[in-house]
């Protein structure tokens, strides 16, 4: 199947930069739809999950656009999901902010929390340390920049995988302070927490990377 025939269904639940993504996916030759439609999103080849804002905020509006049914149904069914940026971090067990606890979708065990930082929030671009062998990031360089906003991020990576028959995930972590994850690459599911929308030929590259395994 040639990557032009890719569906790429950009959930829109009101807390992304839909446009932005759209603008990104198309560029590499995907066929984009914005949509909150619980059946294109269902059977679209690969959804994309955006975030922007307070974690509590974006969790409230995905469970009211049946977002987190989607995510859950996808992945259940092997269906490829990517979330980006504030759309990786509901992905964790929950988030933390101004001392306020909010129930992620915990796909991932872990806490979102925030950056200690002397400046925060990170905003800029960054280097990040891929794993060895890392679908997400073939064919850059390590020395390879992505674009990054944010003020908290998850600092320790909690799920272990025991059977050797399962795939144990991917982590690739970045430095802003302190270390935190800035991708994860797990079976159907993969995230970012910075924007490759945003990253210019690196992140175009790294969209193309996931649109090739839809």
């Amino acid at each position: 199947m040639e990557l032009s025939t890719k569906k790429v269904v950009v959930f829109d639940y009101g807390f992304g930069n839909v446009r932005s993504a759209e603008r990104a996916l198309a560029r590499v030759g995907a066929d984009v739809e914005i949509t909150r439609d619980f059946d294109r999103a269902m059977n679209a080849d690969g959804l994309l999950v955006p975030g922007v804002g307070a974690f509590a905020a974006c969790m409230r509006g995905l469970r009211a656009a049946r977002g987190d049914w989607v995510i859950d149904r996808r992945l259940s069914g092997g269906r490829p999901v990517m979330g980006i940026c504030v759309g990786m971090q509901i992905l964790f067990a929950r988030g933390i902010e101004h001392g306020v606890e909010a129930e992620g979708l915990d796909e991932w065990p872990g806490t979102v929390a925030p950056l200690q930082a002397e400046v925060v929030p990170h905003m800029g671009w960054n280097t990040v340390d891929a794993p060895a062998g890392s679908r997400l990031f073939a064919g850059l360089d390590a020395d390879a920049r992505f674009y990054f906003v944010h003020s908290y991020a998850v600092h320790d990576w909690a799920l272990e995988t025991h059977n050797p028959v399962i795939e144990a995930p991917k982590v690739t972590w970045s430095t802003h302070g302190e270390p935190f994850v800035a991708a994860v690459e797990n079976g159907a599911l993969w995230a970012t927490q910075f924007h490759p929308e945003k990253s210019g030929d690196a992140g175009a590259q790294l969209l193309t990377n996931w649109i090739g395994t839809l």
